[in-house]
């Protein structure tokens, strides 16, 4: 797989692609051909490739199909291969430049998908999102709690203090959950309204016992601070999972 992603990154047409659904997220291929000088079949050549390596994900709209970047796969190679020999602060500009830009893209209904595939039952990657037990072992040392029924409130809890609160808007266990959702204890999110995390999980058509995980974040065109938060934080979340679940470790530790 992280050979199929250095191919994708090695294309600078494709490294325009991303950059362009970095700048605005959910794009429809018409969108996208319009910066590049290249025929619509090219374009849709190198959207396949970035997909088949996980670079984007796509969902169809009524009849257009939007282009999202999925910044799981990215984040993964830069935990293997660039955190272990870059300096702390490399992580805080990047994370700043990701906040400034976020800003000047809340238009167009926006959101955030993000996938990743993981070798465990949907049943497994269930428990382990409504498990306390197990979420504090990859969500940032944080547990959630619910009684896990529709309607019923939810909250997030690390170092003895609620960091996030919402309520259980529909699930389909274990294929799906819905949860509004809005921080109470970081700065610049004071003001921000309840968005929306919607869960997908499902069995990987073509490999047995690999489950396809899709997190969905939209809803927060009044909740900035929350987006740029869950933009960052949601890869190293579903990253964390992964680890957990395939080795029994945290992130951390690796």
């Amino acid at each position: 797989m992280e050979n199929d992603i250095f191919k994708a990154l090695a294309d600078p047409s494709r490294r325009k692609l991303l950059d362009l659904l970095h700048a605005a997220d959910g794009r429809t291929l018409n969108d996208l051909c319009a910066p590049l000088d290249m025929s619509r079949f090219g374009v849709m050549k190198h959207l396949n490739i970035l997909e088949e390596a996980g670079l984007i994900t796509t969902r169809k709209v009524g009849r257009e199909k939007l282009h999202y970047l999925n910044a799981v796969p990215i984040r993964q190679i830069y935990e293997r291969w660039v955190s272990k020999y870059a300096e702390p602060w490399v992580l805080e500009l990047t994370t700043l430049q990701n906040e400034l830009e976020r800003e000047t893209n809340m238009q167009n209904k926006p959101r955030n998908v993000n996938r990743i595939a993981i070798k465990a039952k949907p049943e497994q990657v269930w428990q382990a999102i409504t498990d306390p037990a197990k979420t504090s072992k990859f969500w940032f040392n944080c547990s959630i709690r619910s009684t896990w029924e529709i309607d019923a409130p939810f909250e997030l809890w690390g170092e003895n203090e609620k960091k996030a609160e919402g309520t259980i808007l529909d699930m389909d266990p274990p294929n799906k959950l819905v949860m509004s959702w809005r921080f109470l204890s970081f700065p610049g999110t004071e003001s921000d309204t309840m968005s929306r995390i919607t869960w997908e999980i499902g069995s990987h058509a073509e490999f047995q016992g690999v489950t396809l995980v899709t997190v969905v974040h939209d809803e927060f065109e009044q909740a900035p601070g929350t987006a740029a938060i869950l933009e960052n934080g949601l890869p190293i979340v579903l990253s964390g999972m992964k680890t957990f679940l395939e080795t029994g470790e945290m992130l951390a530790e690796k």
